[in-house]
């Protein structure tokens, strides 16, 4: 079992940033991808980045080249860094944690964190 603590959530005006940060703890595999997940109400959740342990990483089109992911393999953290944030970033914020047992995927999710983006 993995467990997953996210933390940097707040209000902040458009053109504004803030950073999310997730910190990994239990059976913790050498072999992942982490990511971050947004939902508003009515919406499934959509992808906003992901990063694997090798250091690839990936971004919606509608963030790309305004958030930045990153992780710390040594501390089990992966932090969201959002800049000039817009009102439509408003959401919920996933982390999310990909292991493999075998061939099989297992995904772990944290509790949430809420973004606003408005004036």
């Amino acid at each position: 079992q993995v467990e997953l603590v996210e933390s940097g959530g707040g209000l902040v005006q458009p053109g504004g940033s803030l950073k999310l940060s997730c910190v990994a703890s239990g059976s913790i595999h050498d072999i992942y991808i982490m990511g971050w997940y947004r939902q508003t109400p009515g919406n499934p959740r959509e992808l906003v980045a992901t990063i694997r342990s090798n250091g690839f990483t990936t971004y919606a089109e509608t963030v790309q080249g305004r958030f930045t992911i990153s992780r710390d393999n040594t501390k089990n953290t992966v932090d969201l860094q959002m800049d000039n944030l817009k009102p439509d970033d408003t959401a919920v914020y996933y982390c999310n944690r990909r292991q493999w047992a075998g061939v099989r995927a297992i995904d772990y999710w944290g509790q949430g964190t809420q973004v606003t983006v408005s004036s």
